[in-house]
């Protein structure tokens, strides 16, 4: 039985049901618009929110509210967004994590954690203020001075600002069709028996303002979209978003989350479609689907039968999700064939409302309705799908585009252009005269990506553009730098591959047993350089430029300071420590700490450094990014050494294979402080012996262990990312990479690989 307060079979009354529901734990109102400013074409959506999150003394509901808004160009191909959250979000977002209905990542939830106890949102969200007022008489929504309202003739009225970002409007909708019922009847069904009702008037005229870059200016002609959506789960959060689907969140217990694609598109025959699928997230089954064409009269007519399926997908440079971008629309029921594409692809908002982001933008579509040739604009969202569930597969994410980033640097077959960026100059094309593209391709680039290719840890690559986000910079702008990071580690890798004479690197021969030693020296030696070209931008001031040269080459001197002081080793300290003990053993653990400081610390410093460079941040921010990259650096070679011991997930590498080739590592270095001489000297006569008994090297691990020499190594690489943390936190403005920085230290330390 549906709540009195539901619309009856029949015509929607606009005047009475775009007013708040009562009996609904979620509503939304819903606008979307295409117009043209200035001779330039622009688009927009907006949504409303108010969801009822619980009672009063008195019995009274309380309703929590927010509004997502985003200006789309597309001929800048910008997309300038804004989300805000009521002022209870904080402490809604605590509870919801406390339910178990936050990330699928225990780190990040911890991360974002943090924030909400202090009353704070990240970045882009932004609380709104207390001053929200919802009428009960008239549609008339005014949510910190963002506005929506039902004015009296029957119009709309949209009022929208955003001052970081310079945008806004003011924008009147008129209505040119009645209203359209969606789903079935109206009726969209929750998996749960969570049931929404959900109406939209597909075409409106838009007059008014759109202001961008700070400027008001006149919409020379312009097409609207007006949808509400109400009802839910009693007492229930809401979906992220706007538009057709979002699912309702059911009551504790009912576990199944709702993913969905919602299609608006407005044609040149003056008709107009809607399509909606609804998705069960853990098993990615449709629950029901609807498409709703709309004659130019104003008639309409709903029809189940519909395939929405995606063609291709982008990959965002800041979550790491994949979204699609082009889509087909066939509906065989109305004669109805649409291709859908992106005007173009990052059109990502942003938002902790939906984990952490979903897909909301422009659309051109063509195709055929009724054996007719149509074409229009749209808007589609695709929200809910959490294609990344946690930082292991986040990074996983990230190496795939590292991959893809190195490839488009050094492609296996190369062109002359692509040639003379790499190795001469572009006034300088006399450098390639006889130059066979195919022999250096084979002699300088194929070397590095043999080992590219097969993949490794990638976040040295994310540190520089996280760094660059978390100051304020927007790291879309430097996403070549991606393969930067992996080209000076690999180039690093297939030297020391070399000098260490090792057989194996990422799973295969290593670079020099493949190509010899000649062309793998020199190769891994080129990709240091190689990496010049990518920082070469025009946007970059030459001030900023310089900079980044030295904070590179710094990452060079650093490196190779390191690896001459790994090379050299040291073993002739060994006989003293062993004799002396605590009273030497100190200097021994900083020499280890002065070779992982300098070998991985500082150049992971420096390309964080670069990235806060870049995205303008202070001094003392780009420091503070910088030593908490050197902390997470020697954290994760500390953790490597405690891996080592204690065995790697899925038998990556050799347990104790340190002690078999007799490294002296930070937790031998500590054992030296903690063991009485017989065991000193026996740890060190086992590192000399380089034996592979592995009853001898358990024994090793086991006398490690015991002594407390790697728990003490892995408390203090957690207190090298705590303190450097403490110190970076107060100057960082909380935000979504900022709760990535934080999970990303506690995932150094977790880690098992």
């Amino acid at each position: 039985m549906l709540p009195p307060d539901w619309p009856p079979p029949g015509p929607i009354d606009l005047a009475l049901h775009d007013l708040p529901h009562r009996s609904s734990s979620t509503e939304w109102w819903y606008l979307n618009a295409h117009v043209e400013v200035g001779g330039r074409p622009l688009s927009l959506f907006a949504a409303f929110f108010r969801i009822k999150s619980g009672e009063s003394a008195a019995g009274a509901p309380r309703h929590a509210h927010s509004v997502t808004w985003a200006l789309s160009d597309p001929t800048r191909k910008t997309y300038l967004a804004d989300s805000r959250l009521d002022p209870a979000a904080p402490k809604m977002g605590l509870e919801r994590i406390a339910a178990g209905r936050g990330s699928r990542d225990p780190r990040l939830n911890r991360a974002i954690s943090e924030m909400l106890v202090r009353g704070s949102v990240p970045a882009p969200d932004r609380l709104l203020t207390n001053d929200i007022s919802v009428a009960t008489d008239r549609l008339a929504l005014d949510y910190s001075g963002l506005r929506f309202e039902r004015n009296g003739d029957g119009s709309y009225l949209l009022a929208l600002d955003n001052p970081r970002t310079r945008t806004g409007c003011e924008l009147t909708f008129t209505s040119q069709k009645p209203p359209a019922r969606h789903g079935d009847d109206g009726l969209v069904r929750g998996p749960s028996g969570e049931d929404m009702f959900y109406y939209f008037v597909p075409r409106c005229a838009v007059t008014g303002t759109v202001t961008q870059d700070g400027v008001a200016r006149s919409v020379t002609s312009g097409s609207g979209w007006y949808d509400h959506e109400f009802g839910g789960w009693s007492g229930a959060g809401g979906g992220a978003g706007g538009g057709a689907a979002g699912a309702p969140t059911a009551p504790p217990g009912v576990i199944d989350d709702i993913a969905w694609n919602w299609l608006s598109a407005q044609l040149d025959d003056g008709s107009d479609v809607s399509a909606y699928s609804l998705v069960r997230c853990r098993d990615q089954k449709v629950l029901h689907q609807w498409t709703i064409v709309v004659e130019p009269g104003g008639a309409f007519k709903a029809h189940g039968g519909m395939a929405f399926e995606p063609s291709a997908t982008w990959r965002s440079v800041r979550t790491f999700y994949d979204y699609p971008t082009r889509w087909s629309l066939a509906v065989p029921e109305a004669q109805l064939a649409l291709s859908v594409a992106a005007s173009f692809d990052d059109q990502e908002l942003l938002t902790v409302l939906s984990k952490p982001a979903f897909w909301e933008g422009r659309v051109e579509v063509s195709g055929t309705l009724r054996g007719r040739p149509v074409r229009g604009l749209g808007f589609v969202e695709r929200s809910g799908f959490e294609p990344i569930k946690d930082l292991d597969q986040f990074f996983g994410a990230v190496g795939e585009e590292v991959r893809k980033s190195v490839a488009r640097t050094l492609p296996h077959a190369p062109t002359f252009e692509e040639a003379r960026t790499l190795i001469a100059a572009d006034d300088r094309p006399q450098y390639l005269d006889g130059v066979d593209l195919a022999q250096l391709s084979r002699s300088l680039f194929a070397p590095i990506r043999e080992m590219t290719d097969r993949g490794g840890k990638s976040w040295r690559s994310y540190a520089a553009l996280a760094c660059c986000d978390v100051v304020g910079g927007d790291s879309r702008k430097y996403v070549q730098w991606l393969a930067m990071p992996e080209l000076m580690h690999v180039g690093s890798l297939i030297v020391d591959d070399v000098q260490d004479k090792s057989a194996v690197r990422r799973g295969g021969p290593a670079c020099h047993l493949i190509y010899g030693e000649p062309l793998a020296i020199n190769a891994g030696t080129a990709a240091y350089f190689l990496t010049q070209r990518l920082l070469l931008q025009n946007d970059i001031p030459d001030g900023r430029k310089l900079r980044l040269y030295d904070l590179y080459f710094e990452a060079m001197r650093a490196g190779h300071a390191g690896q001459a002081l790994d090379l050299d080793g040291l073993l002739r300290e060994m006989p003293a420590v062993v004799e002396e003990g605590a009273g030497l053993s100190t200097a021994l653990e900083r020499r280890v700490l002065a070779t992982h400081r300098l070998k991985t610390a500082a150049p992971a410093a420096a390309l964080a450094r670069m990235g806060a460079v870049v995205g303008g941040g202070t001094e003392a921010q780009i420091e503070a990014v910088g030593n908490f990259f050197e902390a997470l650096g020697l954290a994760f070679q500390i953790v490597d050494d405690v891996l080592n011991l204690r065995g790697f997930k899925n038998d990556l590498k050799l347990r104790a294979e340190d002690i078999k080739n007799g490294v002296i590592t930070l937790p031998v270095a500590k054992a030296m402080a903690r063991l009485p001489l017989e065991g000193r000297r026996w740890l060190w006569q086992t590192l000399q012996a380089k034996t592979d008994d592995p009853r001898v090297l358990s024994a090793a691990v086991e006398l490690l262990e015991t002594c407390g020499a790697i728990a003490a190594c892995a408390t203090e690489a957690r207190e090298l990312v705590e303190v450097a943390w403490q110190k970076a936190e107060p100057l960082l403005e909380d935000s979504i990479p900022k709760v990535m920085l934080r999970a990303f230290g506690w995932y150094v330390l977790e880690r098992h690989y």
